[in-house]
């Protein structure tokens, strides 16, 4: 048996009970959770209709007119159910909160996510339609993005996630046309294929290329070489056979990234010894998009908890935050949730710091400027500080945003003091 045909049908073996879990899996049509909503387009780039699946923040609804950065996820029918748990522990404090495009990659996968034809691989041929990467991306780029932008509440900050495959793919969209997302999520990715011609394209280009604001993490499997125990992280750039030609890719891609940091790309590498190919994704997408969004995570927490806090010290924190927000994504964001601002208010108001808890209040009405909740907020502070007038002036305009009844009778309760 030929050293090919070996690498062939390992990596059959692997697939195939990746497989067949899954399809046990499926069997049970009783479920605790189901996720995402299957919608469709069709696309004249790829002669075909595709299958996406849409899943939105549980915090949002329509009348918030709310919109969120997006995440479009390679193989998504497989992929997407891990991104909304990875989202439904960490969005808030670590994350944004995201709307989750998974793309159907079910067919014509070899086809779409490769960047150049091949006849043969590892030495046996190979029939597969393959080679239509930049195919697929116009696809995403001038069809796909634009059906999601007209259609969900999202902005135009874009992460793209994809493994094996997929991950080749997002990095060759990394080369070739960074600025299509501001974040990838490369996951174990093929960096093999066609005798490495990806990477021998990335060598000249990252040498010239600026990637300011943009990032990458990549991730790699203890699947070092297949037959081999011996072979270890340590050593395996020594060896030279074709079994570790993968993961060979890998580190060198990111060898390559390190010495040429001044491109000015955020980017992290995470060896992940335990795992192989096919569970490698789990850990990759929790620690790749707390790794993308490391800047969003929340800065000074135990000073904003503190009541010892000067009110002048918090208003500077939240507006750091609040430029930090705008320069990452380009587009102004409110630095914190809107029931997070009026919490502060009131439980600033329970220790008797009232210039602290109107701050909050008014923030909540600058950032939430259509919300009526963060006007009755405002009408509760000054209906405590026994200003009447003011109160009532502030739940009138809660009571023009929305029609409420309980609005209503604030007015009447207020109107009788």
């Amino acid at each position: 048996m030929t050293k090919g045909l070996k690498i062939v049908l390992t990596i059959g073996l692997m697939i195939f009970l990746q497989q067949f879990v899954k399809a046990q899996a499926n069997q049970d049509q009783h479920f605790l959770q189901k996720v995402g909503v299957l919608d469709s387009l069709y696309s004249k780039v790829l002669n075909e209709s595709r299958k996406i699946y849409i899943q939105l923040p549980s915090s949002y609804t329509p009348e918030k007119d709310q919109k969120y950065p997006v995440v479009f996820i390679l193989d998504g029918e497989i992929f997407l159910p891990t991104v909304d748990d990875v989202q439904n522990y960490y969005s808030g404090g670590f994350t944004p909160e995201m709307v989750l495009v998974g793309i159907s990659n079910d067919r014509n996968r070899v086809r779409d996510l490769t960047p150049s034809s091949i006849t043969t691989k590892y030495g046996m041929p190979f029939n597969e339609e393959n080679g239509g990467a930049n195919n697929f991306r116009k696809f995403i780029e001038t069809e796909l993005i634009p059906f999601i932008e007209s259609k969900y509440p999202v902005t135009n900050y874009r992460t793209l996630i994809g493994h094996s495959y997929g991950g080749l793919f997002a990095i060759s969209t990394l080369i070739h046309q960074p600025n299509l997302f501001a974040n990838y999520l490369a996951i174990d990715p093929s960096l093999d294929w066609d005798g490495q011609k990806l990477l021998k394209e990335a060598q000249e280009i990252i040498a010239t290329q600026k990637y300011e604001n943009k990032a990458l993490f990549m991730s790699l499997s203890g699947q070092l070489h297949m037959q081999n125990s011996q072979i270890t992280i340590d050593n395996v750039m020594q060896d030279t056979t074709e079994f570790t030609l993968f993961s060979r890719s890998n580190i060198a891609f990111s060898n390559m990234l390190k010495q040429n940091a001044e491109s000015g790309l955020f980017f992290e590498w995470k060896f992940y010894p335990g795992d192989i190919h096919g569970t490698i994704p789990f850990p990759s997408i929790m620690d790749g998009l707390i790794s993308l969004f490391e800047w969003y995570q929340m800065e000074n927490t135990d000073k904003i908890n503190s009541f010892e806090t000067p009110k002048e010290e918090l208003f500077s924190i939240i507006r750091y935050r609040e430029r930090k927000l705008k320069e990452h994504f380009k587009y102004s964001e409110p630095p914190y949730p809107e029931e997070l601002l009026n919490m502060s208010g009131y439980m600033n108001m329970d220790m008797q710091q009232p210039e602290k808890a109107k701050m909050y209040f008014e923030l909540a009405i600058e950032f939430y400027p259509e919300s009526a909740n963060a006007y009755d907020s405002m009408a509760g502070y000054y209906e405590a500080q026994n200003d009447i007038p003011n109160a009532l002036r502030f739940v009138q305009k809660a009571s023009e945003l929305s029609d409420d009844a309980y609005y209503k009778n604030r007015i009447k309760e207020l109107s009788n003091k």
